[in-house]
C-alpha cells in the first residue's frame, strides 16, 4: 500500500509539474484566447476597443515622420443639430449617441473640424480598432498596385498570384469578384455563433496560427461567383495575399509608406497580426479618430492630400460606386464597391467605410463633409440601426 501511495504521489507531482510547464509555454495563447472570449463583453468592450495591442499579436506601422509633419486641422466649431428625423420621428442627438454607445465623433466640413468629442472615458490619443473600416484601407493600397501594373487585371484569378489557393474555394475566383465580395465562398459571418467561420478566424489570431492557412482551408462555394454579394470578411484577406505576392511587400509596409507616411498621421498606428506577423488586413488596423478623418478627407478629394495624388483618382472613383451585384444575401439596401459601402438612396459622392459595433468613416462630397464615428455598440445588428445612423450622418452633413 505504501509503495502504491508513493507512486501515486510521484505521478501527481509529475502531472502538476507538466501542467505548470504547459501553462508557462502556452500562457500567452491562453491569455489571448480568453481575451477573444471576453472581447465584446459589456463590462470590457469600451476599454478593449482602445487597447487591442495588449491582447493580440501586433506590429507598428512604419512611416516616415508620423507626428513630425502633421497638417493640423483648422477648426470652425459648430453645434450639432439637437435632433434629426428618421422615418417620420424626431430622435434627439443626445439619446442617439448614448444609445449607440458612441466613443468618439468627429465632423469635418469644408476641410475644417466643426465638432470633436470623446465619450465613455475614451481620449483623443486612443488608437481605436477599425474592424472592417480597415478593408477600405486595404482597397486603397491595392489600387496603387493595380495602377502601377503589379496586378495586371482585376479579371485575373487570385490563384495567378497565390498558388496556395489552388484547390480551395478560391480556385478560379477573380480579383474583381473578391473585391466586390461576390466570390460565392461558403463562410459563416455570424458573430454571435461560437462555431461560425468568423469566430474560428478570431481564434486563429488568438492562438497565433496562420491566417493564410485559414483562408486556404476553405474548400466550398455555395454559388457561382459574381452572381450575388455576400459579405465575407476572409475575401479581404485573400486580396491581401494577392497584394503581398504581387508586390513582394507586406501590407503593413505598404500602408505605412503609401497611406500613413504619405498623408502624415498624428500618431503612429498599428495592425493586429497573426502568429507569423501577417497583418489582419480585414479588421486589425488601429488609428486615432483624427487620422481616420484624414483618410476620409483624402478620399473625399478623389485621392489627393494637399495637392499630392496619394491614391490614383481613377481607382478612388471606381471604388466608391456600387459595382457589386445588386442581389445581396443580406437585403439591407446598401450597395458595395471595392471594399466601400454606398448607403441606400445615396447621391453622387456619398459613401462610407464601416465596421462591426458601429465604426464609420462617412464621406459626402456634395456637402464637402467627412464624419468619423467610433462606437462600442453591442446592439449594432438590430434592425434599422444602420439606416438610422446614415440618417444621423446626413443631418450632420447638411444633406437634403
Amino acid at each position: 500500500m505504501r509503495k502504491l501511495l508513493k507512486w501515486l504521489l510521484i505521478a501527481l507531482v509529475l502531472v502538476v509539474v507538466a501542467a505548470a510547464i504547459l501553462g508557462l509555454v502556452y500562457r500567452d495563447r491562453v491569455t489571448r484566447l480568453l481575451a477573444v472570449n471576453s472581447l465584446f463583453s459589456e463590462e470590457n468592450i469600451v476599454g478593449n476597443f482602445s487597447n487591442m495591442k495588449g491582447m493580440f499579436f501586433n506590429t507598428p506601422i512604419p512611416a516616415e515622420g508620423p507626428g513630425d509633419e502633421v497638417e493640423e486641422w483648422p477648426r470652425w466649431p459648430a453645434a450639432l443639430p439637437a435632433s434629426f428625423e428618421y422615418k417620420g420621428s424626431e430622435i434627439t442627438t443626445e439619446n442617439f449617441l448614448k444609445d449607440a454607445a458612441t466613443t468618439s465623433l468627429l465632423v469635418v466640413h469644408n476641410g475644417a473640424i466643426t465638432f470633436e468629442e470623446y465619450y465613455l472615458g475614451t481620449k483623443p490619443d486612443d488608437l481605436r480598432i477599425s474592424w472592417s473600416v480597415a478593408k477600405s484601407f486595404l482597397s486603397a493600397v491595392f489600387g496603387i498596385a493595380v495602377t502601377e501594373g503589379k496586378i495586371e487585371s482585376l479579371d485575373d484569378p487570385v490563384t495567378k498570384y497565390v498558388p496556395q489557393l489552388v484547390g480551395t474555394a478560391y480556385d478560379g475566383v477573380t480579383i474583381r469578384n473578391t473585391l466586390n465580395m461576390s466570390t460565392g465562398v461558403k463562410f459563416n459571418e455570424d458573430y454571435l455563433d461560437f462555431w461560425s467561420d468568423i469566430n474560428k478566424m478570431g481564434r486563429t489570431l488568438a492562438l497565433g496560427t496562420s491566417m493564410d492557412d485559414f483562408a486556404a482551408s476553405l474548400k466550398e462555394r455555395v454559388r457561382e461567383q459574381g452572381t450575388m454579394r455576400q459579405y465575407t470578411s476572409i475575401d479581404t484577406h485573400v486580396l491581401a495575399m494577392v497584394l503581398r505576392a504581387a508586390t513582394g511587400r507586406s501590407v503593413i509596409d505598404l500602408v505605412g509608406e503609401q497611406i500613413v507616411g504619405a498623408i502624415g498621421f498624428e500618431k503612429a498606428p498599428y495592425y493586429l497580426t497573426d502568429g507569423v506577423g501577417v497583418a489582419f488586413a480585414l479588421g486589425g488596423l488601429n488609428l486615432t479618430t483624427r487620422d481616420y478623418a484624414r483618410f476620409g478627407q483624402m478620399f473625399l478629394q478623389h485621392g489627393k492630400w494637399y495637392g499630392e495624388q496619394i491614391v490614383p483618382r481613377e481607382w478612388v472613383d471606381q471604388s466608391v460606386v456600387p459595382s457589386a451585384p445588386e442581389q445581396s444575401a443580406r437585403d439591407d439596401g446598401f450597395g458595395y464597391g471595392y471594399q466601400w459601402w454606398i448607403p441606400a438612396g445615396a447621391k453622387d459622392g456619398e459613401f462610407m467605410a464601416r465596421g462591426i459595433y458601429d465604426q464609420y468613416i462617412y464621406v459626402n462630397r456634395a456637402t464637402n463633409s467627412v464624419i468619423v464615428k467610433t462606437s462600442a455598440n453591442r446592439k449594432f445588428r438590430e434592425p434599422g440601426n444602420s439606416d438610422r445612423t446614415v440618417a444621423f450622418f446626413r443631418a450632420l452633413a447638411g444633406a437634403e
